[in-house]
């Protein structure tokens, strides 16, 4: 059953707003980061009742919708004109809207634009309420097999060579695993660099975890590098051990 209707702007919600002095609550809702029916029953519960749904991207959300068969409003927040759409979206909950956010997968405000919002909504007294679940970071680590006691989120590699160069080598420093989004092109860079720097240290390809082309790299950045050919997909996760947890550097 597809969504009702999408829009760019937050306008008329699904029901009217609430009454003028009830305040509407924001909740942040994670979804699925692949397969469609990785999503919380509460999350499904949620994003049926709410007014307004505020995703990353309206077409995704609409397909995950969709596939649960629920009618809602969709607006879109993010990538661009994000102060604007978080002050009307704020309007809308001070008349008592309630509005789930929510990122194009896994979990909002986790290398996501979403924090301009929430942080807009607790500095104006609106109920922020978490609903948890699926994250890209969390299903690689857990994964990948490493010591994860803690972790560093790197975020996306940079496609900058010399950007990218400092990022690893911050990297190779550190005593816990290192988890970093990227694209065919800066993981391609990663791991040829790693193999120069440090061939023994051991790295982990997380390819579009959940979904049915899934697939895990797991190794030596010299071994990774033969797999490399066959690496590819649309959600690319690499996790690089801690120092002196994934072997000796050089050889």
């Amino acid at each position: 059953m597809p969504t009702k209707w999408s829009q760019q702007n937050a306008g008329p919600s699904r029901t009217s707003d609430g009454p003028p002095d009830r305040k509407g609550t924001l909740y942040v809702v994670a979804v699925s980061i692949g397969h469609p029916d990785d999503v919380t029953l509460r999350a499904i519960q949620v994003l049926r009742k709410v007014d307004l749904i505020a995703s990353e991207d309206p077409k995704a959300t609409q397909q995950l919708l969709a596939h649960h068969h629920i009618q809602a409003t969709v607006t879109s927040y993010g990538p661009r004109n994000l102060k604007e759409k978080a002050a009307v979206l704020l309007q809308r909950l001070q008349r008592g809207t309630d509005v789930a956010l929510v990122s194009d997968c896994g979990s909002p405000l986790v290398v996501d634009p979403g924090h301009l919002f929430v942080a807009a909504a607790h500095a104006h007294g609106i109920p922020v309420i978490p609903v948890p679940g699926p994250s890209v970071v969390i299903a690689a680590l857990t994964a990948a097999g490493l010591p994860c006691e803690s972790f560093y989120l790197l975020g996306y590699l940079p496609s900058k060579p010399s950007h990218l160069t400092r990022c690893l080598n911050n990297a190779l420093k550190r005593g816990a695993p290192t988890v970093a989004f990227c694209t065919v092109d800066s993981l391609m860079r990663a791991v040829h660099f790693l193999v120069n720097i440090a061939p023994r240290r051991f790295v982990v390809l997380a390819c579009d975890l959940t979904r049915s082309s899934e697939h895990i790299i797991r190794g030596t950045s010299l071994q990774v590098s033969r797999n490399l050919p066959d690496v590819q997909g649309e959600q690319m996760t690499i996790v690089l051990a801690g120092r002196n947890r994934g072997g000796r550097d050089r050889k």
